[in-house]
């Protein structure tokens, strides 16, 4: 029977936390209720990509966008939308047409822009159910390249294609797959990196909880591609929702026929555990997860010899990111010149990115390379709230730098992030405004690498800890131009003498930020001011007594009684009581407190 309508819930981990899972219970009561339940379809999906407006409900053929929905919401869609034909507009997306009609999911401003390859079944089909990935020609690459291509045509069309990983390095994948096809060996791995630990990022969990099958394919193409018959998927324990569903797809797969021996009955076998990591970010290092995967305490190993040399378990091994191995299928079906038509010269096809921080449409974001930062904030993200200037963006988290608002016209690709003294990285992008403080936003990004350094390496274990206790003199108005110069100097021995990536790169931050926002670091140092009113040591509060009306709204709200006052007199800020939590400026309606 074909269904009148199709109702799709966002099951994605960000909708799960705002009842998307009562959601979807509802609409099923609603629907049997009216004797809907045989005519329309509940899907539930993965992510939408838009997270800002979760929980999303889509309601098809009309395309019909819901933001924040709620439970309570259901029965009138139904009973509007479903039996009258008649939009809810109190919970549609607020875009229209020019001639007033409300705009489809695809034709909104945060979607127009957008290119999705990678993402391109995640809000479409439901991840649990292996019928709907086939049904979009799921597993037809690996059925191509096992009946019609050799394992050396099958790596040629990866280099063709141009793709380069995408768990940060943007190394060639192709000539990763020729080096672990040339290694001789009775034995291979193919192992899929799902460590995904930057601060902000969520890019590869969406796409195993939203279209697992695809990295499950892609896998058993590169399996057949370099001569592995066992893969791995490292995935971080913190993703319950898209560790369940890597394992219900698992299971099908092997029901199908699909892994296992003699896969698809076409001559290859092929099989995949999963290995839970315990959230260390080091393990996101190629070397160390495999380490980890290996039972051992994941710190990197010395390379040379590469993993596809000498890897898992001693074996050649093949590691790509989540993201790397989505782009896989599609490239086999639609032609490495497809792909290779998307992009800049030397980054070829798309990229996911976690839009976050302070831009009005946070969520997941899939742009080919090359598209402006200008675009991604002002367009695809909304611009910025409450009125507030963008000051600047991070790309590629703790391991990242910060690129400029006089920089907002880049073109995003993995060459000219580097030019700039920023990577690509995972994928992460943080927005920031104003009212952030870079030297700040440096020493976050540096106290998170301190603590997950592994150790194992001095420049990391303790030149990371070295300079962060000089950004940190810097913040509480201790620093000293000296420092300043100091500062640097570690940066670069630190990035030289590192023994993995993640060292290598931790001084990102500081070195960008020390670049563009230099006047910052040296009003912390030299004026032992905060120009952002963001380091607490350098803030002072004070109320201003021609302002003040002695509402008394600031007394009643400071947490450790550090103001006092009579009432319709001018009050006053004790500053030896005082935590500078900021919460009387919060208070006051007469902007009388001065920081």
């Amino acid at each position: 029977m074909l269904e009148r309508a199709h109702i799709l819930v966002c099951g994605g981990t960000g909708c799960t936390s705002g009842n998307s899972k009562q959601i979807a219970a509802e609409f099923e009561r609603c629907l049997k209720e009216n004797n809907l339940d045989k005519e329309v379809k509940l899907i539930m999906t993965g992510c939408f990509g838009l997270c800002a407006r979760g929980p999303i409900v889509v309601v098809y053929p009309e395309g019909s966008f819901y933001q924040h929905v709620q439970p309570s919401d259901v029965a009138e869609i139904v009973s509007e939308h479903i039996l009258k034909g008649r939009i809810v507009e109190r919970l549609l997306h607020t875009e229209k047409e020019a001639d007033g009609t409300y705009k489809a999911i695809n034709d909104t401003d945060f979607y127009k822009s957008q290119k999705r390859v990678v993402l391109r079944l995640c809000g479409i089909i439901n991840p649990e159910d292996i019928d709907e990935y086939l049904a979009y020609d799921g597993y037809k690459a690996y059925e191509k390249v096992a009946t019609e291509m050799t394992p050396q045509e099958v790596i040629d069309t990866i280099k063709k294609s141009g793709l380069r990983g995408r768990g940060g390095g943007g190394f060639s994948t192709g000539m990763k797959w020729q080096f672990a096809h040339d290694s001789v060996s009775d034995k291979k791995y193919v192992v899929c990196n799902a460590d995904e630990g930057d601060p902000g990022a969520f890019m590869d969990r969406s796409l195993l909880e939203g279209d697992p099958h695809a990295v499950i394919e892609a896998m058993m193409i590169a399996g057949y591609a370099i001569g592995a018959d066992q893969g791995y998927i490292y995935v971080r324990a913190e993703y319950p929702i898209a560790v369940k569903r890597l394992e219900i797809a698992i299971g099908q797969a092997r029901e199908y026929g699909i892994l296992g021996k003699n896969a698809m009955g076409l001559g290859h076998d092929f099989d995949i555990e999963l290995r839970l990591g315990a959230g260390a970010f080091v393990c996101g290092e190629e070397t160390a997860l495999l380490q980890s995967t290996e039972g051992k305490r994941g710190e990197p190993r010395q390379r040379p010899p590469f993993p596809a040399v000498k890897g898992l378990f001693g074996k050649p091994t093949l590691i790509n990111n989540v993201e790397t191995y989505g782009n896989i299928t599609q490239i086999i079906l639609n032609g490495p010149e497809w792909f290779a038509s998307m992009g800049t010269e030397k980054s070829k096809g798309t990229k996911v990115f976690a839009l976050g921080g302070k831009i009005h449409n946070t969520g997941l974001v899939e742009i080919p390379m090359g598209t402006t930062l200008r675009t991604i904030i002002e367009d695809i993200g909304g611009g910025i709230p409450n009125g507030k200037k963008f000051k600047a963006a991070q790309t590629g988290g703790p391991s990242g730098g910060c690129i400029p608002a006089s920089l907002i016209d880049t073109k995003i690709d993995y060459d000219n992030l580097i030019a700039i003294g920023s990577m690509m990285g995972s994928g992460g992008l943080i927005v920031m405004d104003e009212d952030n403080c870079m030297v700040d936003i440096a020493k976050f990004f540096l106290e998170f690498t301190v603590d997950e350094s592994c150790g194992k390496c001095t420049p990391c274990r303790i030149g990371n800890k070295r300079l962060y206790e000089m950004l940190d003199k810097v913040t509480k108005g201790e620093g000293t131009m000296e420092d300043l110069d100091k500062m640097e100097e570690l940066c670069h021995y630190i990035k030289e003498n590192s023994l993995c990536g993640l060292g290598q790169t931790a001084p990102n931050p500081v070195l960008s930020t020390m670049k563009y926002f230099r006047d910052e670091y040296i009003a912390h140092v030299r004026d032992k001011r905060c120009p952002a009113g963001v380091c607490k040591a350098l803030i002072s509060y004070k109320i201003d007594p021609e302002k003040c009306i002695g509402c008394g709204l600031c007394k009643r709200g400071c947490p450790v009684n550090a103001i006092s006052g009579e009432i319709k007199q001018p009050h006053v800020i004790d500053p030896a009581k005082c935590i500078k939590c900021g919460a009387c400026l919060e208070h006051c309606r007469k902007n009388a407190i001065v920081k």
